[in-house]
């Protein structure tokens, strides 16, 4: 159910956030639920939970001295929407949503969220792959994680093909390879594909590399050294020798795997530290008695926000889409600690425990957690300080009328006019912003052999969407930038200036005579500008213009990728994803579906006469 007010006039205080909500308490029923404050754009200001709506909408309206933050957030406020739920856990899930998709400004908002990789091994297949997982795990089969990152995820896998000799192939390969790749050269694969183990041994295999990725290393290590034993008794030292290649292996990630002292089978440990108003906090992650990596965060929220807040609000977030252990250690007790656990029992179908540690070995690993903390925020706050330098570097360079806190880079990539792409790349105080890098595939024909052209276009769309105002629009930026000379300069500014943007300075960078870095010219309002060769500024814009250049050849690179990958399939109408699939796991690839003929592709399980006569025909007419 949702409830919604009027625009109402603008007021200076926070009286009229007051009056919002005053208006409506008597139309709101006691009932857990949601509530959104709005300004006059619609934009949401603050999203909110309660187990008793108006009783916590009455607060706003009683309480005469709020804190700076609320006293803001309701001078802003001219709308109020609500969204009643079930019960409070269902309330504080769909909050931590709400928050994550709309960002509000006055919330805790947990930034550099992602999905942690797992490593999967499936269990339905004759000869299961051992891979990277991301996302939600719909496969059937085991799921190990989740891992810090991407590197320590690939390290594990590497590690146990080393000792197991999985296959890492992906079903398509598998199928139609006639001799082992180089992995089984290197004895990193038994060699399933054709035939060089049996169904059983490798079943074998797969069910010790699970129980080791499950903590169970010693049991493995033991079961090898008595298959080495065997096998030397038996006079068989080619296996032998493999079998102890594999025990060194093993020796090597046990060495490397650092067992907790806190004993910590499936834990997550969270712990925060706040300076100068801004925070670190740094989960670590403990699966089957090891520490797989740990990852830090820094959520945006008010400078004077209390650090206990800050991180029941980031639970709550955190866990909204991931999978939660059996237990959550904390570095800070939480106000809403029962009702998180309740809710997170209840999403995951088991009992989670959230605690904090104060003594023992459970403050020991805490205790290094918040350090980690603490070097991750002094890291962080000496790059945002030095960032500030250098943006007060370039305002003074190229004596510009407005503070920096926000660069969009531009450029383009293409290869005598095919595949090209515009890209930008943005850079703000505390370093690039992933999550404001665009690509602009170029949509007209003419421009893509113009520099100027995909130029004016790519500018010409990113900034005509802001002004406006059209959905998922990005924010204007204090200073653009483009790779280019002065014909590049002219086009950007020209752009601009049509779309009423003349306060928004714009510099071009130029390589040397001899495209050699370091000897870049820079054009700014008519004028030319050069740096001395070990200038910080200099680097500065070298770094941030070859960020923009790596982007736009990745960008092109994808493009050109996906066009030289696309099949001949393809071309033929009707047939699908499944269809093709069936015909190359079928055939192997499509040049061989095209010598095939008609009776070999009605044997294709799924492919029915009629549509073989229309694939054959295809190739054959």
């Amino acid at each position: 159910m949702v409830f919604k007010l009027p625009k109402k006039e603008v007021m200076i205080s926070s009286d009229i956030g007051k009056e919002v909500i005053k208006k409506e308490l008597t139309l709101i029923p006691k009932l857990p639920g949601v509530y959104r404050m709005l300004n006059d754009k619609g934009d949401i200001l603050y999203v909110g939970k309660a187990k008793n709506l108006p009783n916590r909408l009455k607060n706003y309206v009683a309480e005469k001295n709020h804190i700076i933050r609320t006293e803001r957030m309701l001078s802003q406020t001219r709308k109020l929407e609500i969204t009643t739920t079930s019960n409070e856990s269902e309330a504080l899930l769909l909050e931590a949503n709400l928050i994550k998709k709309h960002k509000p400004k006055f919330n805790i908002l947990l930034r550099d969220d992602k999905s942690f990789p797992f490593i999967f091994i499936s269990n339905k297949e004759k000869w299961p792959q051992i891979k990277k997982h991301r996302g939600k795990k719909t496969n059937k089969g085991f799921y190990f994680g989740p891992f810090a990152s991407a590197g320590s995820a690939n390290w594990t896998i590497k590690m146990i093909q080393k000792i197991f000799h999985l296959r890492i192939c992906d079903d398509t390969v598998f199928k139609n390879r006639e001799r082992p790749c180089i992995l089984y050269q290197i004895k990193r694969c038994s060699g399933p594909c054709v035939g060089y183990i049996e169904k059983d041994e490798y079943k074998k295999t797969v069910d010790d590399a699970i129980e080791f990725v499950s903590g169970k290393s010693r049991k493995i290590q033991k079961s090898l050294s008595d298959q080495m034993e065997k096998a030397s008794e038996d006079l068989d030292f080619e296996k032998a020798t493999i079998l102890r290649d594999r025990i060194k292996s093993l020796n090597i990630i046990q060495s490397s795997q650092r067992i907790n002292e806190a004993n910590l089978i499936e834990a997550d440990v969270i712990a925060g530290y706040k300076e100068s108003g801004k925070t670190c906090v740094q989960v670590f992650f403990y699966r089957s008695k090891q520490n797989w990596g740990n990852q830090a965060f820094f959520p945006k929220h008010d400078p004077d926000e209390k650090l206990s807040n800050i991180i029941n609000s980031f639970v709550s977030q955190f866990y909204e889409n991931k999978s939660v252990p059996s237990s959550i250690i904390l570095s800070d007790e939480i106000k809403e600690k029962i009702l998180i656990e309740k809710t997170l029992s209840q999403k995951e179908g088991k009992q989670i425990n959230i605690s904090v540690a104060k003594k023992g070995s459970k403050l020991k690993v805490i205790n290094q957690a918040i350090k980690n903390a603490k070097d991750g925020l002094n890291r962080k706050l000496y790059e945002s300080q030095n960032n500030r330098e250098l943006f007060e570097a370039v305002t003074a360079k190229f004596n510009l009328e407005t503070n920096i806190n926000l660069i969009e880079v531009y450029d383009n990539s293409h290869i005598q006019g095919t595949n090209s792409v515009g890209a930008l790349i943005t850079y703000g105080d505390e370093g690039f912003i992933k999550k404001r890098y665009r690509k602009f595939n170029i949509k007209d024909v003419k421009n893509e052999q113009d520099d100027y052209g995909m130029m004016r276009e790519v500018l010409s769309r990113r900034f005509k969407k802001a002004v406006q105002e059209k959905e998922n629009y990005l924010s204007f930026p204090d200073l653009v930038m483009v790779d280019g000379g002065k014909g590049q300069y002219s086009v950007a500014r020209e752009t601009l200036n049509e779309l009423g943007l003349h306060e928004i300075p714009i510099i071009a960078i130029a390589k040397g005579k001899f495209r050699n870095s370091g000897n870049e010219t820079f054009f700014h309002n008519g004028k030319e500008f050069k740096f001395t060769k070990n200038d910080p500024t200099l680097f500065f814009l070298q770094r941030i213009r070859d960020e923009s250049h790596r982007f736009a050849i990745s960008a092109h690179r994808a493009k050109r990728k996906k066009g030289i990958s696309k099949s001949l399939l393809d071309q033929i109408a009707g047939i699908g994803s499944i269809r093709k699939r069936a015909l190359l796991n079928h055939f192997g690839s499509a040049r061989a579906v095209e010598s095939a003929s008609l009776d070999e592709i009605k044997s294709v399980e799924g492919v029915e006469a009629k549509v073989a006569k229309k694939i054959y025909n295809f190739f054959h007419e």
